[in-house]
């Protein structure tokens, strides 16, 4: 036998056997993938966290999760809904889409078209892709999630949060659009919407407060409808089911109305338990939950006191979370608003009833599913997440990541390296007596030295460390390296809903 001639009759069977092998068997390895997330939900909220029943309602389903799967301790966020659901979907800080900011419908920010996104991780790799409820990131073509590797959307406005089913009842309230019937303010109001790839955006139904409080029955159903669909044509699927759990005005289902101990914030948070347990059964009725990676998360910490008017009951109880241990609130750049809870489970991959203590950001999703299902991220832009697989399958107890930058608006407000917590900007109330307003409608006021805090010795951060401002070192180094990163790739200009004069 020449030379080579060996080694190309190997190459030769082994093109052949991989030829043989039909496509769906090669995908079979390549897990299906649930992502729940819930809305303004703090880390002291479910049971596996210190709350659920200590706090007036039971989450047996998050208990669930926390045996069957991994606990994240130390997941970490961006401090409002759009900022955290564009790090979420992009695998980069927000301000690299120019996010950094709650969106807010007619506001000019919203989701480019050269954006890239979880969606279309999983489409390019061949999946069923889709999501059911509030996507937050901007209602223009280039926004939408269909036009962001999503093939199935139904949810509320992609520009709106819940509170927009409030809107037509506070302008009729207040008389603000004069003498126009309410029935012409709701046929302008916000719809609930439903598209597919290639498709127009369709109105279903008027977005009002009672469709609100049974919304969630409908993205749950939505979802388990296209689960079987895709378990029946035998193809892969992601899911992207965000939710209202957490949110105000936290109006429950008329099912769950009054279950809790402690109003209406307490009765969501057991229906939406109750909407994971309803995933959760699915997978293990159509036989997929060992072929299903599933997550359970929050987008960023609970409300503040600034929405206990949202008492729809009007006996006082606030529609607000807990921060647990920390401090804070949405809106916040403090560790009660960008830590918040995760759960992830993949029989077979993640141990269960494990809890890790690495630090690890949302960002961090993009390239672990991506390592995941062999799939390559793109090389043109700045990806600021890291492969986490490690940690889920406890190869690793401390993970890929050292340091996480916080921004609001175009501003690095506050850092965290390992323990240590540190503040480039006072965050402060405004407002005075009753007035006086926190989380994101606080002030972030500049000083010419940080603050540190260690938040294992010190996780109410009450206790500031002026002593040990060598461990600012690290974090100006990440700062540096992020500056870099963005004269390879500039940013957008970052949100503003106060300043016009930016150019």
């Amino acid at each position: 036998m020449k030379s080579g001639t060996l080694p190309r009759i190997v190459a030769v069977i082994s093109l052949a056997v991989g030829l043989a092998v039909p496509a769906p068997a090669q995908q079979a390895k390549r897990p299906n993938v649930v992502f729940i997330l819930a809305d303004n939900v703090g880390y002291g909220d479910l049971g596996p966290y210190g709350g659920g029943e200590l706090r007036g309602y039971p989450t047996p389903n998050a208990d669930r999760l926390a045996r069957e799967g991994i606990r994240l301790t130390q997941y970490l966020v961006e401090p409002g809904c759009t900022p955290s659901r564009t790090a979420l979907m992009t695998g980069q800080y927000s301000i690299r889409n120019g996010l950094s900011l709650l969106g807010l419908p007619g506001s000019p920010n919203t989701l480019s078209a050269r954006a890239y996104t979880m969606g279309q991780l999983f489409k390019d790799a061949g999946y069923a892709t889709a999501m059911f409820g509030k996507w937050h990131l901007g209602s223009d073509p280039q926004s939408v999630p269909t036009a962001h590797g999503f093939n199935d959307f139904y949810g509320i406005p992609p520009d709106s949060s819940w509170d927009t089913a409030a809107d037509i009842p506070q302008i009729v309230q207040t008389h603000s659009a004069g003498d126009v019937p309410e029935k012409v303010l709701i046929e302008r109001g916000a719809w609930i919407v439903q598209q597919k790839v290639g498709g127009p955006l369709q109105r279903v139904k008027p977005f009002t407060l009672a469709v609100r409080a049974e919304i969630d029955n409908e993205l749950t159903d939505h979802a388990l409808a296209f689960i079987k669909q895709q378990q029946a044509a035998g193809k892969p699927f992601f899911v992207y089911l965000p939710f209202s759990m957490g949110h105000a005005p936290s109006l429950p289902s008329k099912e769950f109305a009054g279950k809790s101990r402690v109003g209406q914030y307490g009765d969501k948070i057991m229906e939406g338990d109750f909407h994971v347990g309803q995933v959760l059964d699915a997978l293990k009725e159509l036989n997929l939950e060992d072929k299903t990676v599933v997550v359970f998360a929050s987008d960023n910490g609970p409300t503040g006191q600034y929405f206990m008017t949202w008492d729809a009951s009007g006996l006082g109880l606030p529609d607000m979370g807990s921060p647990g241990p920390f401090r804070g609130s949405l809106g916040d750049a403090t560790e009660g608003s960008i830590r918040t809870f995760a759960f992830v489970r993949w029989p077979g991959h993640v141990m269960p009833n494990t809890t890790s203590y690495a630090m690890f950001s949302e960002m961090d999703f993009l390239p672990t599913f991506a390592a995941i299902i062999g799939a390559k991220l793109p090389t043109d832009r700045a990806i600021d997440g890291v492969d986490q697989t490690d940690v889920l399958t406890g190869k690793s107890a401390m993970g890929n990541r050292e340091t996480l930058l916080t921004f609001i608006g175009p501003d690095i407000v506050a850092a965290r390296w390992k323990q240590w917590r540190i503040y480039f900007k006072d965050m402060g109330l405004t407002g005075t007596g009753q007035q006086m307003l926190g989380g994101m409608f606080g002030s972030a006021a500049p000083m010419y030295y940080p603050k540190i805090y260690n938040i294992e010795v010190d996780p109410h951060e009450d206790l500031q460390l002026p002593n040990y401002l060598w461990a600012g070192e690290p974090v100006f180094k990440a700062i540096q390296e992020y500056e870099a990163s963005v004269k390879k790739y500039p940013n957008p200009p970052a949100g503003n809903l106060t300043n016009f004069t930016q150019h």
